[in-house]
């Protein structure tokens, strides 16, 4: 394992002054790409396994897809805070995350082989929790390896390469699945998405340095430690409080749209696989194409005039593109409404995490950045899980397939409206505080 240097001197907020090579940041960056490749790849092979595997009755697809997510939700939830605490206290010669990264890592390659095999609800709700279980325990961890190893001056620009992977791996885990279809082999996007976490993992743990040390147990038990993960004074960190949850809104409004997709596809607009393949690759390359030219861009404005203004902005886009995709009438409409998501998720992508960064206390990072993920991991299958269920009921209700999709992307819309309310009592540092610098380059 790699021990790379990184230096002891933090600031008064805990945050490490050393700037990070560039390449140290290019790999921590890529460990998101894996993450989200898996999460992409796995929400869209449910989705194709529920509306044409003929594993459930139409008008129970939606029930089926929030039977299949909920578990691994509430999973994430638990497992992901709780873990990244622990490692906060962690001793080991790896340093104290990279033993949790290893060890998910592999644990998620089993388990992915197991979706890639399920042809039932029942199985397919089983190794989607497992799964859940296995990804948090490398999450929570990693989420708090971050900010060990950020100093402040670096965190716009790190920020923009996480967004920019995060966009990648979404690419290539929804690019995968269709691809799989195409040849007939949809169990071959699991294969492959697993293989790309391996390696995007060993790069972190071989190359990248150990980050802060442990903080000091003082005599307490690993029980201890994490029943204080849930301890009630995280609250006393009202805007970070308020920020995870904006975070979970947010990213729930564009999961409606992103991970019933292909119900809207054949329910809506009554497109066969062959068909919602070719869609969805068109899609998928218009909202990749807008996430890569808004990100940076985000980033650079956010570093001038603040990160919350950027992200109400990026509600507003987000709120529309969803709306044009809720009444589209064909394929065509469709792609406008996903190429203005795509911008708001890039927006988004590029300022969240250094906001989030800029409030937490840094010291206690993995328990922080592990419950703020809980966020991120849960918000998809929420999104499915709430979205399902509005799919069948407007469905029972109207008796046609047509009508629930749109009714599911317009409560997408509602999640962007509570999203901007509950970022107003955020405060964000202003950038003499958080010790910025003009974080990005010219060049970049």
């Amino acid at each position: 394992m790699s021990n790379a240097a990184v230096s002891s001197e933090v600031d008064a907020s805990g945050r490490p002054m050393n700037a990070l090579p560039f390449s140290h940041l290019a790999r921590i960056s890529a460990y998101w790409l894996g993450l989200t490749a898996i999460d992409a790849a796995v929400n869209l092979f449910i989705q194709y396994r529920v509306n044409y595997g003929e594993i459930v009755d139409p008008f129970f697809v939606g029930r089926a897809l929030a039977v299949i997510t909920v578990g691994g939700a509430l999973v994430g939830i638990l497992v992901q805070p709780t873990v990244g605490a622990i490692s906060d206290y962690t001793v080991s010669r790896w340093g104290r995350r990279k033993p949790f990264i290893v060890f998910g890592s592999a644990l998620d390659v089993v388990f992915l082989l197991a979706i890639a095999n399920s042809s039932s609800v029942l199985a397919l709700a089983t190794f989607v929790l497992l799964l859940s279980f296995s990804t948090n325990i490398a999450r929570g961890p990693f989420q708090g390896y971050v900010p060990d190893l950020v100093p402040a001056r670096q965190v716009g620009l790190a920020s923009a390469m996480v967004g920019l992977m995060q966009v990648l791996g979404n690419i290539i885990g929804f690019a995968l699945v269709p691809l799989a279809s195409s040849l007939k082999n949809l169990p071959l996007a699991l294969v492959l998405v697993a293989v790309v976490e391996l390696v995007a993992m060993i790069s972190v743990v071989y190359r990248v340095g150990p980050g802060q040390p442990p903080k000091p147990r003082e005599g307490r038990s690993w029980v201890q430690v994490a029943r204080e993960t849930w301890a009630t004074d995280i609250l006393r960190e009202r805007s970070y409080v308020w920020l995870v949850a904006s975070r979970l809104f947010f990213l729930m409004g564009g999961g409606v749209l992103f991970n019933l997709i292909v119900t809207f596809l054949k329910q809506t607009l009554g497109l066969t696989q062959s068909e919602a393949d070719g869609a969805n690759v068109v899609l998928l390359g218009i909202i990749a194409l807008a996430n890569i030219v808004a990100v940076i861009p985000a980033a650079r404005l956010s570093d001038r005039i603040g990160r919350k203004p950027v992200i109400y902005a990026s509600c507003l886009i987000g709120a529309s593109g969803v709306t044009i995709a809720a009444l589209a009438p064909g394929v065509p409409v469709a792609i406008v409404g996903g190429a203005l998501f795509g911008v708001s998720a890039g927006m988004f992508l590029a300022v969240d995490w250094a906001l989030m960064t800029d409030i937490i206390p840094k010291a206690s990072a993995g328990r922080y950045m592990g419950l703020s993920n809980v966020a991120t991991g849960s918000s998809g299958l929420l999104a499915v899980a709430t979205g399902g269920l509005v799919i069948d009921f407007v469905n029972g209700a109207t008796g046609t397939l047509a009508t629930g999709p749109r009714a599911a992307f317009l409560l997408g819309v509602a999640y962007y409206i509570v999203a901007v309310f509950l970022l107003r009592p955020v405060r964000e540092p202003s950038r003499a505080e958080r010790g910025a610098v003009e974080s990005i380059p010219e060049t970049v």
